[in-house]
């Protein structure tokens, strides 16, 4: 991997604090991608499918 001049680590930094939330979103979103796809069993998937016919629902009537 290619080291990072200081000012694009600065740079990094600086965007990082600034978009906090959308760092948290990103991160969940990929936990939940590689959990689905490496680790689920049978029983998560079908739990898994029920908690996202939910947030549909919601978000359907929100």
């Amino acid at each position: 991997m290619a080291k990072l001049s200081e000012a694009k680590k600065r740079a990094n930094k600086k965007w990082n604090e600034k978009n906090r939330a959308r760092m948290t979103y990103i991160r969940r979103r990929s936990d939940s991608k590689n959990f689905i796809l490496k680790f689920a069993t049978e029983e998560d998937l079908e739990k898994t499918l029920e908690y996202v016919n939910q947030r549909k629902k919601y978000l359907k009537n929100s």
